[in-house]
């Protein structure tokens, strides 16, 4: 069984992580295909959303333990967490918009490989839980920084000092999830949200991904000169133009990344 599933239709690219028998936990090798994955998507012109969920009844319980990156000492466990936060920073840098579909549990990398999608719509049985604590470890595949800014210092804090298991309702509550919707329909809506951002204008879409990432390390001024920049190469782009005539003619425009 192939552990990682990839189905490209009509410019969204579905990952399935596949190990359902062990709640899509990850093993060792599954992290560098991971990180090729999100290059090869990223030097696609055709693949422009990309939709991350898990096979069964579970989004990803993390890492598998029984498979863990610490073989041979100190230098093995660097050189395997080297791979996760890889992986990490591959799907932040992505430059096409990310949407978790979150169907069971998330722990662990796996919570962070959901909270580090762009967009997370969560089945009303996802759980959430910053468990390293409980293993006796501390946050990985970026979780340390995704969360301050997703939800605050002090309930960033709270999750992963208390290592706490969290229904979807508290995870909406907090700011980690943008929707919830029925279990049956997950599929469906996260499909339906992916298929959007994959008719939208893909560089403006990568572009307002770059600057909505880099807007914490920089000044408003900065800020304020990336989007001038940014905004007068829009403003020449073929697909502003189609946008100005499909709103001329009243017709849904056809954006082609040019």
């Amino acid at each position: 069984m192939d552990t990682i599933l990839v189905e490209r239709a009509e410019g969204v690219v579905t990952i399935t992580l596949n190990r359902p028998e062990r709640k899509n936990a990850l093993l060792a090798e599954m992290w560098p295909m991971l990180s090729e994955l999100f290059v090869e998507i990223a030097a696609r012109p055709e693949d422009r959303a990309v939709l991350i969920t898990g096979a069964g009844d579970g989004f990803c319980s993390g890492a598998d333990l029984g498979n863990a990156a610490g073989g041979g000492g100190l230098g093995g466990a660097v050189a395997g967490m080297r791979n996760v936060s890889n992986a990490a920073l591959r799907l932040h840098e992505l430059p096409k918009p990310t949407v978790a579909a979150v169907n069971g549990v998330a722990a662990g990398a796996g919570c962070n490989l959901a909270l580090g999608c762009d967009l997370v719509i969560a089945s009303e049985r996802a759980r959430f839980s910053e468990i390293f604590m409980r293993r006796g470890l501390v946050t990985d595949f970026g979780g340390a920084w995704i969360l301050p800014r997703l939800i605050g210092l002090h309930r960033a804090k709270e999750l992963v000092f208390l290592a706490d298991v969290i229904d979807a309702e508290r995870a909406r509550e907090m700011g980690l999830v943008n929707r919830i919707v029925p279990h049956d329909s997950l599929l469906a809506q996260a499909g339906e949200i992916a298929a959007r951002l994959a008719a939208m204008p893909p560089i403006q879409l990568s572009v307002a991904k770059k600057l909505l990432n880099q807007s914490f390390s920089m000044s408003m001024a900065e800020a304020l000169d990336y989007e001038t920049i940014a905004q007068a190469a829009m403003f020449s782009s073929r697909d502003a133009a189609e946008a100005v005539m499909a709103f001329l003619e009243k017709r849904e425009p056809q954006f082609t990344g040019e």
